[in-house]
C-alpha cells in the first residue's frame, strides 16, 4: 500500500487570493476601494490610523530576511556620510572657492583615512568571524548603507567576499544604496526608531566613526541604551580620539556630574582596523557572559 499524499495546506495562500480577487466582474460594489483585500490595498495601509500596523510590518521584514540569510550576529558601523574617501578628498579641496569651504575641505580631507580604517576593519571582521556551533554567520558587516564611511563597511566586506547589510531610509533627498550592499541584505526603512531597534538587535560589535547629527543620535542612543540596563554591554569602538574630544567635552560631563565615571568605559577609542578587531576579540575573551548594566543607580 503507498503511503497517503498529505497536502502541504488546506487554505489558498495570501497571494492566490489576490490573484482570484483581481478575476472578479467590473461592478459599482467590485470596483470601489471597499471591497479589496485588505492586506493589498495600499491605500487603507497608508492611512494614519494603520501606523501601528506599519510599525510591525517594519519590524517584522528585515527580522525574516535576516534569519532567512542565517545571521546570527552584526558588526555595526556608524559614522558620517560625507568623509571623502581618499582619492576624491583633493577634488572636494580644488572645488572650494571660499575661505570656509576651503577649511572645511581641508578637515574632511583630513579625516578621509577614516575611509581606509572603516574598510580594513570590515575586511577583518568579515574574514576572520568566529564559526559558531549552530553554523550562523557572525559579525556580519552592517552600515546605514549610504555613501561615506558606509559604502567603505560594505566595500570591506565585499573585497573579501562576504555578504553585507544596508539599513537605508527614504529621506527627502535621495539616498540610494551604496554599490557594495548585498541586495537580498538591502533594506529600505521609513521609520527612523525601526531602522535603528534593527542595527542594534544583532549587534554584538559597534564601531563609530566621526559623523555629525545622525551619528550622534545613533551613539548616544546607544550610550543610553546600555548605561540604563536596557541593553547588554558590548565593544563599542570609538574612532578619531581627536575630533570627538574636540566636539564633545565628555569629562565635563563626569565632571559637572550628570554621567558617572564609569560610564567612561562604555567604549573604547581606536584609530586602526588592527587595534579595533584585537579589542573586540579581548573583549569577548574576558567577557563569555552577557554582562548588564544594572541601570540609572550608576553602579556596576
Amino acid at each position: 500500500m503507498s503511503k497517503p499524499e498529505i497536502p502541504e495546506r488546506v487554505f489558498p495562500k495570501a497571494k492566490d487570493d489576490v490573484a482570484s480577487a483581481k478575476q472578479h466582474s467590473l461592478l459599482p460594489q467590485t470596483s470601489d476601494p471597499a471591497y479589496r483585500l485588505a492586506y493589498a490595498d495600499q491605500d487603507f495601509l497608508l492611512r494614519d490610523d494603520l501606523r501601528p500596523v506599519r510599525f510591525q510590518l517594519e519590524l517584522l521584514k528585515p527580522e525574516l530576511l535576516l534569519d532567512e540569510s542565517n545571521i546570527g550576529s552584526t558588526f555595526v558601523f556608524y559614522g558620517s556620510a560625507r568623509i571623502p574617501a581618499p582619492d576624491k578628498a583633493d577634488a572636494i579641496l580644488a572645488a572650494a572657492t571660499t575661505d570656509t569651504q576651503r577649511t572645511i575641505a581641508e578637515r574632511l580631507k583630513a579625516k578621509s583615512h577614516y575611509y581606509e580604517v572603516a574598510r580594513e576593519l570590515a575586511r577583518i571582521a568579515s574574514s576572520e568571524a568566529p564559526a559558531t556551533e549552530d553554523a550562523k554567520r557572525q559579525f556580519v558587516v552592517c552600515s546605514g548603507g549610504g555613501p561615506s564611511i558606509m559604502e567603505a563597511a560594505n566595500r570591506g566586506a565585499v573585497d573579501v567576499g562576504a555578504d553585507t547589510i544596508g539599513l537605508n531610509i527614504v529621506l527627502p533627498f535621495e539616498q540610494a544604496p551604496n554599490d557594495y550592499v548585498t541586495p537580498h541584505l538591502s533594506f529600505n526603512f521609513h521609520y527612523f526608531a525601526l531602522r535603528k531597534m534593527h542595527f542594534l538587535l544583532r549587534a554584538r560589535a559597534v564601531a563609530v566613526f566621526p559623523g555629525g547629527f545622525g551619528t550622534f543620535d545613533e551613539f548616544f542612543e546607544l550610550l543610553t541604551l546600555i548605561q540604563t540596563g536596557k541593553m547588554a554591554m558590548l565593544p563599542i569602538l570609538l574612532y578619531g580620539r581627536e575630533f570627538w574630544e574636540r566636539v564633545v567635552n565628555f569629562e565635563a560631563l563626569v565632571e559637572e556630574g550628570v554621567v558617572a565615571p564609569q560610564d567612561m568605559d562604555l567604549f573604547h577609542y581606536c584609530e586602526t582596523a588592527e587595534e579595533g578587531w584585537a579589542y573586540v576579540q579581548k573583549y569577548y575573551e574576558e567577557n563569555r557572559e552577557k554582562r548588564w548594566r544594572k541601570g540609572r543607580g550608576d553602579k556596576k
